[in-house]
């Protein structure tokens, strides 16, 4: 069983160093991904909508495969990177058995909240005169710490691994429409992981749990939207606990 792990928006694959080591001691084939625009992936690619970041994460799904042996792949993404996710499970490509949308969901948001987030991003004090900076500018903790694992040094100073305005116009897609027609096509199993102060509130949750029955969910009390950073042991237990159960393990 493969697992490919996607990080959110301005984020990084090593977000998911620790849940990826956990993954790969329990016997999976772990990679995670950075997403073009982001780290070491192409920081201006010509391509930045929905449909090349589902095309990038089927093209992993297809390495999975290669060699002709077919290797099913549970994909699990944050934020952005659960919205990829989704949009490939919707693909129903062979190679996806299932999905963890880690704060994510198919609702879109207006275009107020996305130019908001896009001023977040071209707002932030670059470059940051140390690392400690960073940190405390993230919020501190693990949290801090996972944000400033994504920047890179350089010319006297620490520096984001994007361009605010490629990340800006990828956004722009989730300002002008949602994702329910794609959420109905997903047939293979759903887990959510939600922090109780995320983005995902109790409303959006039960409209997405009616449209599709037997959705599994788990709720950490206290965490926000990077639940991911905040409590990784409990969202390693939440995945692994899905991929044993629900996919039906398949190590190998």
């Amino acid at each position: 069983m493969g697992v490919l792990l996607l990080h959110g928006l301005a984020g990084h694959c090593g977000e998911w160093d620790g849940l990826a080591a956990r993954l790969s001691a329990d016997g999976y084939r772990v990679v995670a991904l950075d997403q073009r625009g982001h780290g070491a992936s192409e920081r201006r690619p010509a391509d930045v909508s929905r449909t090349a970041y589902v095309e990038d994460v089927l093209g992993v799904v297809e390495e999975f495969g290669a060699g002709g042996r077919r290797t099913p792949v549970v994909l699990v993404g944050q934020s952005y990177g659960g919205l990829a996710a989704l949009l490939a499970a919707a693909r129903r490509h062979p190679g996806v058995a299932g999905a963890v949308l880690v704060e994510a969901g198919p609702d879109g948001s207006s275009p107020e909240e996305m130019a908001q987030v896009a001023g977040w991003l071209a707002g932030w004090p670059v470059p940051f005169p140390g690392r400690e900076a960073a940190v405390a500018y993230f919020g501190g903790g693990d949290v801090g710490e996972g944000w400033a694992g994504g920047l890179e040094r350089r010319d006297g100073g620490w520096w984001p691994r994007f361009d605010a305005d490629v990340l800006a116009a990828s956004l722009r897609e989730n300002a002008v429409r949602a994702w329910w027609e794609e959420w109905d096509a997903v047939e293979v199993p759903v887990l959510g992981v939600l922090g109780e102060k995320g983005i995902i509130g109790a409303e959006l949750w039960e409209r997405m749990a009616r449209r599709r029955p037997g959705l599994r969910g788990v709720c950490l009390p206290g965490a926000g939207h990077d639940v991911h950073l905040e409590r990784p042991e409990e969202v390693y237990g939440a995945v692994a606990a899905f991929l044993e159960d629900v996919v039906g393990g398949g190590v190998g």
